[in-house]
This record gives structure tokens, C-alpha cells and sequence, in this order.
């Protein structure tokens, strides 16, 4: 039986009511939200709704209308970097982003807005004074990940955004390796604009995400178009959250989401994150028993996400990862995951490393079959 460890990519297997969720959105309501008067019609815009609701509960949000559904987290980051950001302005982030805010920033900068990147360290730990000293006066952004999908490290974030509203600058969040494990209130963290994908810690399927715009934080559309009222005119809706959702929503996907932050609300976030915790423990302690294992990022499990980075003295990461695939029928990733500006940041570029990340399903058997499958190709060569 396949041992998936690569949960910091997309969460599996989901909780089964997510499967579920999804068939009946396909079989058993089948129509768009907002498209039709009629009872499946209005179905479909009571499950979106309950969707928003469920989010905006998790996420400490007071108005739910405030949560936009996208595609995926790199849409979200998109729509606040492209929406937000004019030439001339500025905007501080981290040598630790994934390349869905990296890109865009550096599109961003193409365009004339100044971009500082603040260093992390081999860690991957951002200083938040480094942050605050990197704040200029036309700055109007700060951006940048909760956690590392590289090195798992945690950033600061209220200590950011505390820097960030005392400079009149917006905080842009990253939280696609943190949301649905570690807590997240965008009221008490003071986070302006919040992205997150529904595939990884929210147990949805793939092509589904979310953007939180606070209330004031103004925005222009990456698209423009149908959104199934507000239909006399040229221009989009200023309501929200239509004024960010033309074309057809993803009903299903949006019904595997619901559920799978409905799981997450029943089972408590504490359980989730004590339980990912207790295996990335028990991952750090196996790894440093074993002979040339280097482990990248924080030292304790408390201060690291589900993600646990390392590398093996003279093995590249892909054999590593071919080896347990093919010998061991266990999935993790390796490489450079996106993010080649971390790797250069913790000095693992550009071979990169493997990177195992167990999630909420996984159990501490799994993580002791790969520990002794990475000894034993370690022993083999």
C-alpha cells in the first residue's frame, strides 16, 4: 500500500464527507450558483454561501461577503499583487516565498513598483525587525508566506503586521502550508488580504482557493465578465463578492471545500496541529539518527509546519526520491518545490531536498516504514 507524505503539495486522502460533497454537487444539484431562480439554482447559492461562511468562521472573518472564491492560491496572490500594487509604490517580502507571490512581484517590479527582498536565514526564519527596517514611506505592502513550503519555518506574523499598520502599509498572507493547521484570525493578526488554496490543509480538491480583502482594501478584477446578476451594464459589480468572481464558479469543487473546512471546525485545529506535530517530531528525531542526513529549517517541531526538508550526503534528492517510489511505494517530494529563492536562502539550491510533509491521516507507522526505507537506501550505496 502507497505511504503519501506529501500532504504540503495536496492533502490525501480528504475526509470522506469531501467526496462525498463534491458527487452531490455533480449529481444531485448539477447548476451554476446565481444563474437560475429555481430550486437547484438557488441550492447551488445556499452551498456557496454556507462555503463563504464556513471560511469566514475558521478565519475569524466578520463579514463573510469580505471571502472571494478563486482557483487556486497563485490566483489569490494574483488578484492582491496585481489589484492592489501601481508603479511607484513599494512593497516588502522574503527570499523565502513560493514562486506564486514571487512571480507576480517580480511582474510587479517589471512595471515599476520597488520590491526589497528581506533575507531569511538557513532556517528560513524571517527577522521581523529586518521587515520593519525595510519599510519606506511609499511603501504600501508587505507580503509574504506564514510558513515555508520549503523549510516549514513560521514566520512572525503578528509581530509584522503590527510593524506594517504602524507604517499605514496592508499585510498580504501567504497561507497556503498553515491555513486549516495553525490558527489564523484575521481580525487579531491584523492581516489585510489573506490567499490560501482549498487542495492542501483545508481538505477541498484541487482548483479551488480563496482571497480575505479586509473591509477599505480596494482592488481592481483580474477578470471581468458574466457573474449572474448585476447584468445592465459595461462595468463589473462593486459588490461584493461578485465585483471578483466573473465566469462560473467551481460548484463542486466549492462543496468539497465547505466540507472539508467543516471537518476541520468539528475536529478542532488543536487535534490537527497536535497531531501533524507529533509525526514531524518523530520525523526529525528518526532523521538525525541517520548517518549524512543534513535536516533544513527549525530544530523543533513547535516551530516548523508539517514540513520537514533534508538532504543526504552524496545523494541527490531525486535518486532519493526515485528509490522510495519504486522500491517502497512511499510519495515525497523533491527538488526545489517552487521556491528556488528559499533553496538559495537555507544553501540547498539547486539540487534542492526531499521534502516530507505528513498530514492529519498519516500515523506514526507510516513515518517509521520511511525512516527505515531512507536507512536502508542509505545503507545500499
Amino acid at each position: 500500500m502507497t505511504i503519501y507524505l506529501d500532504n504540503a503539495a495536496t492533502t490525501y486522502p480528504k475526509p470522506d464527507q469531501v467526496y462525498k460533497a463534491v458527487e452531490h454537487a455533480l449529481t444531485g444539484i448539477g447548476v451554476a450558483p446565481g444563474r437560475g431562480g429555481y430550486r437547484r439554482g438557488m441550492e447551488a447559492t445556499r452551498l456557496v454561501f454556507e462555503a463563504r461562511e464556513a471560511l469566514a468562521q475558521l478565519f475569524g472573518v466578520a463579514d463573510s461577503s469580505r471571502i472571494v472564491f478563486t482557483h487556486s492560491a497563485t490566483e489569490s496572490l494574483n488578484l492582491a499583487v496585481g489589484g492592489f500594487l501601481r508603479p511607484g509604490d513599494h512593497v516588502v517580502t522574503t527570499t523565502m516565498e513560493h514562486n506564486s507571490l514571487v512571480r507576480p512581484l517580480h511582474r510587479a517590479a517589471r512595471m515599476g513598483v520597488e520590491v526589497t527582498w528581506v533575507e531569511g536565514d538557513r532556517g528560513g526564519f524571517v527577522d521581523s525587525r529586518s521587515i520593519g527596517a525595510a519599510i519606506r514611506p511609499n511603501t504600501r505592502l508587505v507580503a509574504l508566506s506564514h510558513c515555508s513550503n520549503v523549510s516549514g519555518a513560521i514566520q512572525p506574523i503578528e509581530e509584522i503586521s503590527r510593524l506594517a499598520r504602524r507604517a499605514g502599509a496592508l499585510l498580504l498572507v501567504d497561507a497556503a502550508q498553515s491555513a486549516g493547521s495553525l490558527s489564523i484570525d484575521v481580525g487579531e493578526m491584523m492581516i489585510d488580504l489573506l490567499a490560501a488554496p482549498g487542495h492542501k490543509g483545508l481538505y477541498g480538491v484541487q482548483g479551488t482557493g480563496f482571497l480575505y480583502v479586509a473591509e477599505g482594501v480596494e482592488l481592481v478584477p483580474l477578470l471581468v465578465g458574466g457573474s449572474g446578476g448585476h447584468s445592465d451594464g459595461l462595468e463589473p459589480p462593486e459588490a461584493m463578492p461578485e465585483r471578483f468572481e466573473s465566469g462560473t464558479l467551481n460548484t463542486p469543487g466549492i462543496a468539497g471545500l465547505k466540507s472539508g473546512v467543516e471537518f476541520i471546525l468539528a475536529t478542532g485545529l488543536r487535534a490537527i496541529r497536535s497531531a501533524e506535530n507529533a509525526l514531524v517530531a518523530q520525523l526529525v528525531a528518526g532523521l538525525g539518527e541517520i548517518p549524512g542526513v543534513a535536516i533544513h529549517g527549525p530544530a523543533t517541531a513547535e516551530q516548523r509546519g508539517s514540513v520537514v526538508s533534508f538532504t543526504v550526503a552524496g545523494h541527490d534528492p531525486a535518486e532519493i526520491g526515485f528509490r522510495l517510489d519504486q522500491d517502497h511505494d512511499i510519495s515525497v517530494r523533491v527538488g526545489l518545490h517552487c521556491a528556488y529563492m528559499a533553496h538559495q536562502t537555507i544553501g540547498t539550491y539547486p539540487a534542492g531536498t526531499v521534502r516530507v510533509s505528513p498530514g492529519y491521516f498519516n500515523d506514526a507507522g507510516e513515518i517509521e516504514a520511511f525512516l527505515t526505507a531512507l536507512r536502508d537506501i542509505v545503507q545500499r550505496s
